[in-house]
């Protein structure tokens, strides 16, 4: 007689087989929900950041499902996402709660320079530590994007989109070159917060260019040099030193969005 089941078959013939054998993984695809939640949080993130939705903005759920055509329910975990990281904020009164854009201020550029820092230095130790072809290969990218920051410094009339691309393409570098993709993941999350200061507040803050053109000429140095420590204090001095010139500049200009 023949089996109806021919696994069943294969199995009584070889059970060690059986016992060991394993599915291959299944293959996750990103659910019509899970595509429009990304959507929404992206469309979001990218407005705050460039300033578009100014800090101190209300964001209303119903509001924000019509202009991105989708339903409520993926903008209202869009927005908890954007909640978690910091981007907005709830703002409690004795009715209700409410969610806004977060707004800029110094006690906050503070903190975020402190940790982008921190992770940025982490990832020049790393970078320090490779071999000396791999440095070598980083350096002259580094040095190249420095030499182009230092023109503009001297000329004091560079582009402010210009001066940021550089910049941000600069520590882009330090992090992709040697960072894990876990480093990477929390990088990407933090640095843009970073970006709306400078969005803001970027007239001001390239008066201070030269000054930041030296840091980076200390953190090539200990990369060059090979010294972890060197390489990761000076690109912590660079994001420190920064927090303070933005200070200087929030408490000429003022804060963004504070209630």
């Amino acid at each position: 007689m023949k089996s109806r089941h021919p696994s069943a078959l294969a199995s009584a013939r070889s059970p060690a087989a059986s016992r060991h054998r394993k599915s291959p993984p299944a293959k996750t695809v990103p659910t019509g929900y899970e595509r429009s939640v990304d959507v929404a949080y992206r469309k979001l993130r990218e407005l705050i950041v460039r300033g578009r939705l100014a800090p101190g903005t209300r964001l209303v759920e119903a509001d924000i499902a019509e202009r991105f055509e989708i339903s409520r329910t993926p903008v209202r975990s869009a927005l908890h996402r954007l909640l978690q990281e910091g981007y907005v904020m709830a703002v409690r009164s004795a009715r209700q709660s409410r969610l806004a854009v977060a707004p800029l201020t110094k006690e906050d550029s503070r903190e975020l320079y402190w940790i982008v820092g921190h992770i940025e230095g982490l990832a020049g130790r790393l970078l320090a530590r490779c071999d000396p072809q791999t440095r070598a290969r980083v350096i002259e990218r580094l040095k190249a994007i420095n030499a182009e920051l230092s023109v503009l410094a001297q000329t004091r009339h560079g582009d402010p989109s210009r001066i940021f691309d550089l910049d941000m393409g600069f520590h882009r570098v330090l992090v992709e070159s040697a960072a894990g993709p876990r480093l990477l993941a929390i990088h990407a999350a933090i640095k843009p917060q970073t970006e709306r200061y400078w969005r803001l507040y970027a007239s001001a803050i390239i008066d201070d260019l030269g000054e930041s053109v030296r840091e980076h000429v200390a953190i090539i140095e200990g990369i060059d040099n090979g010294d972890p420590d060197a390489a990761e204090q000076a690109i912590r001095i660079n994001w420190q030193r920064g927090a303070e010139r933005l200070a200087r500049v929030i408490d000429s200009l003022g804060e963004r969005g504070s209630w």
